[in-house]
C-alpha cells in the first residue's frame, strides 16, 4: 500500500517519523492535552516494548503518536493512538494507524478503542468484542477478600507467564517480564502448583493492579484484596472486562476503585483462543492488554 510520508493538515505539514525515547518530555505533552494519565515513566516502558511512530511538524512538535506490541509472530496489540485535540478529526489518526497495519500486515491486530476513536477503527475494519471498564479511584475501605493468596516469589514467575498465555490466548513473554520487573505480585498456590496471580506497579497518578488472573471471582478478589489492605487512602487503577454487579467488581466498587471511563475492545482478525482454565479479570493496561 502506498504510504504518504507527509501530510498537509491545515496548514501544518506533518512527517511521519519513528518514535524513540527522546521524544517522551513531548509524547507526555501529548497525553496531558488528551487527559490521559501516563507518566514519562509509563512512556518509557511502552516504548521500550513496542513499535511506535510521530506525527512531527517543521518544528519539531508531536502532534499525534501510535504503537503497535508483538505478543508473537501472529498477534500484535495497537495503541498509544493519540492526536492533539486541535488535529482530531483531520485525518492525522487515519494517517497514522495506516502506517502501524501496514508494518503489522499478517497478525492478528487487537486494540482498545477510546470513544473519540471508535468511528475510525470501525472505518478501517475493526469488529467490537467486548467493553472494558477503567475502573480507579482512592480506596476508602478494605471489604473482606478471605485468604488463599500469598507474595509472588522468584520461581513463581515461569508459572505466571504460562497463567498469562493459556489466559490469553497468545504468549507475550517480553512484554510480562517487564511488567513483572517493576511490580509487586500475589499468587494462589494449590497443591504445589499456582493458579491465580495478580500484579501491581506505578502508573499515572497512583497504582495500577493488572494484569490479574484468577479462576474465579472469589480468587480474583483474594488476589487484589491485600493490595487494596495495604493502600488504603492511595489513588488504585483496575481496567477489567467483568461486568458491573458481579462479586469482583462490587468488591472494588466497596473498596472505592470505582467505574470511571470505559474502552471497546475490537479486532481486525479473529484472536486465538484462551485455553484457561483461569481467566483474566485486570488487564496490564488497555495498550498492553
Amino acid at each position: 500500500m502506498e504510504f504518504a510520508e507527509t501530510l498537509d493538515i491545515g496548514g501544518y505539514e506533518l512527517s511521519i517519523e519513528p518514535m524513540t525515547p527522546a521524544d517522551i518530555p513531548r509524547l507526555h505533552e501529548l497525553s496531558v492535552a488528551v487527559s490521559w494519565p501516563h507518566r514519562a515513566d509509563d512512556w518509557a516502558m511502552v516504548i521500550g516494548l513496542g513499535h511506535g511512530w510521530v506525527a512531527r511538524d517543521q518544528i519539531g512538535r508531536i502532534f499525534g503518536s501510535a504503537m503497535w506490541f508483538p505478543f508473537s509472530r501472529t498477534v500484535a496489540s495497537i495503541g498509544m493512538v493519540i492526536t492533539s485535540p486541535r488535529m482530531q478529526d483531520q485525518g492525522a489518526g487515519r494517517w497514522l494507524m495506516r502506517r502501524v497495519l501496514d508494518e503489522t500486515q499478517g497478525r492478528a491486530r487487537v486494540l482498545n478503542a477510546t470513544k473519540e476513536a471508535f468511528r475510525l477503527y470501525v472505518s478501517l475494519g475493526f469488529k467490537t468484542l467486548a467493553p472494558v471498564a477503567q475502573r480507579n479511584g482512592i480506596v476508602t475501605a478494605c471489604p473482606d477478600f478471605g485468604t488463599g493468596a500469598r507474595p509472588m516469589r522468584d520461581a513463581d514467575r515461569t508459572r505466571i507467564l504460562e497463567l498469562d498465555t493459556n489466559a490469553m490466548g497468545v504468549a507475550r513473554p517480553e512484554v510480562m517480564w517487564a511488567i513483572l520487573g517493576v511490580s509487586e505480585g500475589m499468587v494462589i498456590e494449590r497443591e504445589g502448583r499456582i493458579t491465580g496471580f495478580a500484579l501491581m506497579r506505578h502508573f499515572g497518578r497512583g497504582r495500577v493492579i493488572g494484569p490479574i488472573v484468577a479462576e474465579s471471582e472469589q480468587d480474583a478478589i483474594a488476589l487484589c484484596g491485600p493490595f487494596v489492605a495495604a493502600h488504603q487512602g492511595d489513588f488504585l487503577r483496575v481496567d477489567t472486562r467483568e461486568p458491573e454487579g458481579t462479586p469482583f467488581t462490587d468488591f472494588l466498587s466497596a473498596a472505592g476503585i470505582v467505574p470511571y471511563d470505559a474502552v471497546q475492545r475490537m479486532s481486525l482478525e479473529p484472536l486465538p483462543e484462551p485455553t484457561g482454565p483461569a481467566r483474566t479479570f485486570g488487564l496490564i493496561n488497555q495498550a498492553l492488554g
